[in-house]
């Protein structure tokens, strides 16, 4: 998804500049990173609001047209009002084409309704992270991340390095880290006869999913 801003040059600084800025209906900003100098920006509220509402605006390489020249830029910040639906201030950072980034990705869980934790066992699926932190070309940079639960039972987890991940991209990670991503567990209430019939029913379906072993050739 291509996703392009307008923003202005803002000539005018300061804590009452942007505050005027504000009533005007305007954002004040600013736009830093690669080999220039950190630039003052102003961008229209109303639709920088609705593009904030998208999740691909969070996570997406976009296309900044400043002051009618156009650039690419990723949405590193921004400030909302205490309690109104207002964006007080916005921070991009310029893209090198042939430098690494790094950024969070939203994740995408699919076909938690098939898997036999929740399908013959039971159980609920809990998120235990929403997104992840990925370093790529910006060529490279997905829009979301997929999460395949279909093979996961009760008491078993999805681990970061679990995911299969696009060409060029890699999970930024400490050493030795691998984080539980997602996982299915048994809900509140749930006997353990309940449970054991659902890890009996479980275990057919498992079975079937497994490659048939060939023989050995003597």
């Amino acid at each position: 998804m291509k996703i392009e801003i307008i923003a202005n040059k803002r000539d005018l600084q300061g804590t009452g500049a942007s505050r005027r800025l504000r009533r005007a209906g305007k954002v004040p900003g600013i736009l830093y990173g690669g080999e220039k100098a950190a630039l003052p920006i102003e961008l229209d509220h109303n639709a920088l609001f609705h593009s904030l509402k998208q999740e691909a605006f969070h996570a997406s390489i976009l296309t900044m047209s400043l002051d009618g020249q156009k650039q690419q830029v990723l949405l590193r910040d921004y400030q909302m009002h205490a309690y109104k639906p207002q964006v007080q201030h916005i921070d991009f950072q310029r893209v090198a084409a042939d430098r690494k980034i790094h950024m969070k990705v939203p994740l995408h869980f699919v076909n938690a309704d098939i898997a036999p934790g929740v399908k013959l066992q039971g159980g609920v699926v809990s998120h235990v992270l929403n997104e992840l932190n990925v370093s790529c070309l910006p060529a490279d940079l997905p829009e979301f991340i997929e999460v395949d639960m279909k093979d996961v039972a009760v008491g078993h987890s999805v681990h970061a390095k679990d995911l299969k991940l696009p060409k060029g991209v890699e999970t930024v990670l400490h050493r030795g880290e691998n984080p539980v991503v997602a996982t299915i567990t048994v809900p509140r209430g749930t006997t353990e006869a309940e449970l054991a019939a659902g890890e009996q029913a479980a275990a057919p379906a498992a079975a079937a999913a497994e490659p048939a072993k060939q023989p050995e050739k003597k």
